[in-house]
């Protein structure tokens, strides 16, 4: 418990401008619930997650070769450390994982009070920061407790924070280029907002919503933002990926795949 969360964390490599729409399946991992795809330049490996299958997957483009570790729960995310290894969501625990070993080592637990949530997507802010949400039991397919999440975040003395509550799915999340404005979805508001965001204090303030979800697009999900501050959103149960302009709400080309 008394590990440094940070040790250090690593904050996303820099974004690669993306000049047209062309998708292909690069890893056939035969994921439940394939998430939080993170790039790991040091490496050259591709980091995901299966949250039901309880894995975290890391795959080489060189040797198209998959190695994975099994977590004994659901595991939502994964992400670098700078000392090696990775800090991963599993159930309500942040923990610490060997790779080489295959070793997890909790460091913290939220929700404590609620022991039927579990979290779901996290990311590292561009200071090192951990941002993990929560959310509530699903009691059916496509059907989760409501308001029982929150958005949480996680400094490298393991000091938690809680900024949201009464979340239903909290999901994808990101920052602008300039590190100025924090994205984050909240999958049943079935809108896209945004924060200001002040990185060195990680103070979140004047929500507001930037795309608002249209008939047959399905549920936000993971979000990424490209090198221009263009955001890209995974829609659950819509088969695509859309592309939106958070200054004008407006959708760029994108495909359903």
């Amino acid at each position: 418990m008394g590990e440094d969360l940070r040790q250090q964390l690593t904050p996303p490599d820099k974004r690669v401008k993306m000049s047209s729409v062309q998708v292909e399946c690069v890893v056939k991992a035969s994921a439940l619930i394939g998430e939080g795809p993170v790039w790991e330049e040091s490496e050259q490996t591709l980091l995901f997650v299966d949250i039901a299958g309880q894995k975290i997957h890391r795959w080489s483009p060189t040797t198209n070769q998959i190695q994975s570790v099994e977590t004994g729960d659901t595991v939502s995310f994964a992400v670098p450390r700078r000392c090696g290894g990775y800090a991963a969501g599993v159930g309500r625990s942040i923990v610490a994982v060997d790779w080489s070993t295959q070793m997890m080592t909790s460091m913290l637990e939220v929700d404590q009070d609620k022991p039927n949530n579990r979290l779901n997507d996290g990311k590292v802010d561009p200071i090192g920061r951990l941002l993990a949400g929560t959310m509530g039991k699903e009691t059916g397919p496509a059907e989760d407790e409501r308001q029982q999440g929150s958005l949480f975040s996680v400094t490298s003395d393991l000091t938690v924070t809680r900024h949201l509550s009464q979340v239903d799915i909290s999901n994808g999340m990101d920052w602008s280029p300039d590190q100025k404005t924090f994205f984050y979805i909240d999958s049943l508001s079935l809108t896209v907002d945004a924060f200001d965001y002040d990185s060195n204090t990680g103070h979140l303030g004047n929500r507001r919503v930037v795309y608002r979800m249209e008939e047959g697009e399905g549920l936000p999900d993971g979000m990424t933002v490209d090198v221009e501050g263009r955001l890209w959103v995974a829609c659950y149960n819509g088969g695509r990926v859309i592309n939106i302009d958070p200054d004008t709400g407006e959708t760029g080309p994108t495909d359903q795949y």
